[in-house]
């Protein structure tokens, strides 16, 4: 019989304690708020904020052949990865679906970790297995490894004090392995999906507790707070960044999501002739951001028409952007709808509420 209970992350008593309102969500209980979404969104653009996010998975690849399987299972190039750098990419199935999108880091010459989203692990943990035919050792330490992500533009300066690693010189989707309240070996990474700087530091989840107040402590004197995955949701859309599940999944390509970047030909992976033939051919529908024109809040799922009425795509993510105080979303149209200012209409309860086609990010 399949387990359905509810897993819980090591901080789950924490965040009960604090008062967070608690949902289900990839197979977790999880923190959706705790003081609001609005006001949880602004500390993590103004001040900083912290996320408990150890529902995340990591797997773990070493050996001679771990670049050649992990060229063929992403659709970057692995191999313009350094030594303590990480970098964001996809994993295709064989029509050139997103199983996943996820972010890759070198750990040494022959090792890599790959962080895989919550709701996709299982299935992610299958297909790696089932494409390794390289003999590569792959270790899925998802639930040893706790992951805090502090965002926020002063996350360098309130938590300089807990390491002796020089934050400010860590670069962008770069990494250092150091000593962090006390912890050894932390990985912390200029990385996150909030747009708005700072970290996320991966860590044995038996010092969780110790390192969440750790982390609060620190950055009592910067205005700190506990933040929840509703902030977080509404903080990526404002960036445009894509939501596994609601802006992609396998039906999607990543050249029909806007993730042409991430997706290098220079050699074959899994879906690559796919989509080598969709560039070639081009796309039929393409993912846009767009902002409410008249008043409403876009949902995913909504229906986008044209002017006619007609049917031209759907809303995959949508929300009331908390900094320019009107809706935005993301979605699929046709291609002649994909140009920046053309007019679309969003089906808000059987209402064509008029929106337009805007360039991301929105922030």
């Amino acid at each position: 019989m399949e387990n359905t209970a509810t897993k819980k992350t090591a901080l789950n008593q924490v965040h009960h304690a604090a008062g967070a309102k608690m949902v289900p969500y990839a197979g977790f209980e999880m923190p959706v708020q705790y003081s609001g979404v609005n006001q949880e969104h602004m500390v993590v653009r103004e001040q900083v904020g912290v996320f408990d996010v150890s529902h995340m998975g990591q797997f773990f690849f070493s050996g001679e052949n771990a670049q050649e399987l992990l060229q063929k299972l992403v659709t970057n190039d692995v191999s313009k990865i350094k030594i303590g750098q990480a970098q964001y990419s996809a994993m295709t199935n064989e029509k050139g679906g997103i199983i996943d999108d996820l972010i890759l880091y070198r750990m040494s010459e022959d090792e890599y970790m790959m962080v895989v989203n919550a709701g996709c692990l299982d299935k992610d943990w299958k297909w790696v297995n089932e494409q390794n035919d390289l003999g590569v050792n792959i270790s899925n330490q998802s639930d040893d490894i706790a992951l805090l992500a502090i965002q926020g533009p002063k996350a360098v300066e309130a938590m300089q004090s807990l390491t002796q690693t020089p934050l400010a010189d860590i670069k962008f989707y770069h990494f250092e392995k150091g000593e962090f309240a006390g912890v050894q070996d932390v990985i912390i990474s200029a990385t996150g999906y909030t747009g708005s700087g700072g970290f996320e530091i991966y860590f044995p989840a038996e010092h969780a507790e110790k390192m969440w107040n750790a982390v609060m402590e620190a950055g009592k004197d910067f205005g700190i707070e506990p933040c929840g995955l509703a902030s977080r949701d509404t903080l990526r859309l404002e960036k445009g960044y894509c939501l596994y599940g609601n802006d992609i999944n396998t039906d999607t390509t990543p050249l029909e999501a806007g993730l042409g970047w991430v997706t290098k030909f220079n050699n074959e992976f899994v879906g690559s002739d796919v989509l080598q033939k969709q560039k070639e051919e081009g796309v039929e529908r393409k993912l846009i951001g767009f902002k409410m024109i008249d008043r409403g809040i876009p949902r995913h799922g909504y229906t986008i028409t044209n002017a006619d009425g007609e049917q031209i795509g759907e809303v995959t993510s949508g929300t009331q952007s908390p900094i320019l105080k009107y809706g935005i979303g993301l979605g699929y149209v046709t291609k002649d709808f994909e140009k920046a200012g053309s007019e679309i209409f969003i089906n808000i309860r059987d209402k064509q509420v008029k929106a337009e086609v805007t360039k991301l990010p929105f922030v």
